[in-house]
């Protein structure tokens, strides 16, 4: 058994297979860690592809396509690995990225989740959307980064070079201990797709554990491969499972106010929608609530299993008025003192 298992998650990629995973195969250590393709039902020639120009690539046929979180679940319970590495098909890696993570994550048992640097593909003097140099939320859920808030991109100077204490990492790549993986549950299946990182790396918190972004190793990803960032799909499944995530993992004390300030935010949201002329946004908001509220019954039971260990790194601000009225595009315009 290889320590370290590299699961690529595939939904009609065969592109991005075709360009990325030479790049991954030539730059892995093989006696550190094995390279496996999870095939989520694809309808495109994904598996014949795998089969005739990579045989020796270990590949698992996912049956349906349940989505990021059920076909990583599926996968990762056949792989014994003492790490596994969520790793997104249109990321292109460089050499050694794997090797510093896990001699970080090995140096400390209380890691249970670490990224890399993520850089933009296209623009790579930029940091990537999803998760540049690590994630945070803010004390209503709102989700940022080091290197990104909301839509500003910063040029990665080197600013965010240090090894930081995180609030989440990024599913595009993340590297995760297996045994907090399987024993937890993995990623929330009913998330589908998109936060569902979040929700992981919010349980580990509430568990005690630590969440860590180690940019001594980078990596470079496209984004949107699978839904592009403009899709009512994704609005619909962002806003839903932000409530999920919240409502799931928030303490007692402070669930029902969080709850219903992010309600009336996401209301406003919508309406925004509505009048710049974006209907299927604002249809995406409302089904998300309904279908949020419908889950309510089922997420109360698990709350009862909820552990609330005080949590690091979120901020205590409300990110959209620091962004949108006080003009703090940076993480480094922050006031470090409010992240608790």
């Amino acid at each position: 058994m290889k320590r370290v298992a590299v699961v690529i998650l595939n939904y009609n990629g065969k592109k991005f297979l075709e360009e990325f995973l030479p790049n991954v195969i030539a730059n892995t250590n093989a006696e550190l860690a094995d390279i496996v393709v999870a095939d989520n039902a694809s309808t495109d020639d994904s598996v014949a592809f795998m089969q005739e120009r990579f045989p020796e690539i270990r590949l698992i046929e996912n049956g349906s396509n349940g989505g990021f979180a059920t076909g990583y679940n599926l996968a990762l319970r056949q792989i014994e690995a003492e790490y596994f590495v969520l790793l997104n098909s249109d990321i292109e890696v460089t050499p050694q990225w794997i090797e510093p993570i896990i001699e970080l994550m090995d140096s400390d048992r209380q890691i249970a989740a670490c990224q890399p640097k993520i850089l933009s593909y296209y623009e790579k003097e930029k940091f990537e959307y999803a998760g540049a140099a690590g994630g945070f939320i803010d004390r209503y859920g709102y989700p940022f980064c080091r290197g990104r808030v909301f839509q500003h991109l910063e040029e990665d100077r080197g600013q965010y070079n240090d090894t930081y204490e995180v609030f989440w990492a990024t599913g595009a790549c993340m590297f995760v201990r297996a045994d907090l993986y399987l024993e937890h549950g993995g990623l929330d299946d009913s998330f589908f797709a998109h936060m569902e990182e979040i929700d992981f790396c919010w349980r580990m918190k509430n568990l005690g554990y630590k969440i860590y972004c180690c940019p001594q190793s980078k990596v470079y990803h496209i984004g949107g491969g699978t839904l592009p960032k403009s899709s009512a799909r994704k609005t619909y499944l962002n806003f839903r499972n932000n409530l999920s995530l919240l409502y799931k993992n928030l303490p007692d004390n402070r669930v029902f106010w969080v709850i219903a300030y992010r309600i009336l935010l996401d209301w406003v949201a919508a309406v925004k929608f509505l009048f710049g002329a974006s209907l299927a946004d604002f249809w995406a908001v409302t089904r998300a609530h309904f279908a949020f509220y419908k889950r309510i019954p089922s997420i109360r039971k698990g709350r009862k299993k909820l552990q609330n260990h005080p949590v690091s790194q979120m901020y205590q601000r409300n990110i959209v008025f620091e962004n949108f009225l006080r003009g703090k595009k940076k993480f480094s315009d922050l006031d470090p003192e409010k992240f608790s």
